[in-house]
């Protein structure tokens, strides 16, 4: 089959096309046709050694966690899914798989893809809108009526959380660029901080709960603003705000905590739901075919995208 492989540490031009053995899934696993995958921010830092110390990764590589398409072939102990059904899963971090024509996930990290989404994009929704979900729901604890803060609210995990939040009845302030307000408010955000013109962040009301997904900012800048009892979710466990977070305890009633996505196929269903349900939606910034995968990186690496970068599979 065709895939895309990292060939060693460095930059985009180490993404490069091969013909590798299709793979069989094991028991639990399903050998999916993919239909299309999505570049997340930590595909290329795993590529340029930035997720080296704590996910080695093996090469040659194929990249991406984000798959969908349809079900090829099942294992024996499978019990969810049969052949032609179209599907959505999360696929290893670290092992990737998704930029292939063929894929095996577990079943465990799969979930029927919602019916109104074309194939192709609902790759656009695992690993961005898991951290999104698991986050604020089981790290943040978001409830209605809350006060919530979303750094990095245009990206591909910011698009979801600002509509996750405001699926759970929460006031949300989104910071942004200025050229992406319009964006985060037509996705329900309440308020938006540009943060290219004011550096300070501002507050009508003590936030209860920060999602951190840029890692900047001191985590003093968010203290100043939240209530005694605020949540910061981050997405990158720091030395310096890991440190804080088993010090906070001893002073304090915030917490600092840190995402560590998991593939749930419950969760994914969850997705699936809200999707459907039009509670939640994946914005596609561009897309890129498969053989255009070390663009695709190098767009993403700019920073700039608003929404999710798709790469299909034909």
């Amino acid at each position: 089959m065709r895939a895309m492989q990292y060939r060693h540490f460095g930059g985009p031009d180490q993404i490069m096309a091969a013909e590798v053995p299709t793979p069989r899934p094991t028991a639990t696993q399903l050998l999916v046709k993919v239909a299309g995958t999505s570049v997340n921010p930590v595909d290329w830092k795993l590529r340029r050694t930035q997720g080296l110390l704590y996910r080695p990764v093996p090469f040659p590589s194929i990249p991406g966690a984000d798959i969908s398409g349809k079900v090829v072939e099942v294992g024996g102990q499978v019990t969810r899914f049969k052949p032609g059904d179209r599907l959505f899963a999360m696929a290893s971090v670290r092992f990737g798989a998704a930029c292939a024509e063929y894929a095996v996930v577990e079943e465990q990290a799969a979930a029927q893809a919602p019916a109104n989404l074309p194939l192709a994009e609902a790759a656009a929704l695992p690993l961005a809108g898991l951290t999104a979900l698991q986050s604020l729901r089981d790290l943040g604890g978001i409830a209605a009526g809350q006060h919530v803060l979303i750094g990095g609210a245009a990206g591909g995990v910011g698009h979801f959380a600002v509509q996750i939040a405001k699926h759970h009845g929460a006031h949300v302030t989104a910071v942004c660029s200025g050229k992406h307000a319009e964006f985060v408010r037509g996705l329900g955000a309440d308020v938006v901080i540009d943060y290219t013109l004011r550096k300070e962040l501002t507050v009508e009301r003590p936030y209860d709960l920060v999602l951190d997904l840029i890692v900047r900012a001191p985590l003093r800048d968010f203290f100043a603003v939240m209530a005694p009892a605020g949540v910061v979710v981050s997405t990158l466990p720091t030395f310096s705000r890991v440190s804080t977070a088993l010090l906070l305890p001893f002073v304090s009633r915030r917490r600092v905590r840190f995402t560590m996505v998991k593939a749930r196929a419950a969760d994914l269903d969850q997705l699936r739901m809200l999707c459907e349900a039009g509670k939640l939606r994946p914005v596609i910034d561009r897309t890129f075919a498969l053989a255009e995968l070390a663009a695709a990186h190098a767009y993403s690496q700019q920073g700039h995208a608003a929404g999710k970068i798709l790469v299909t599979v034909k």
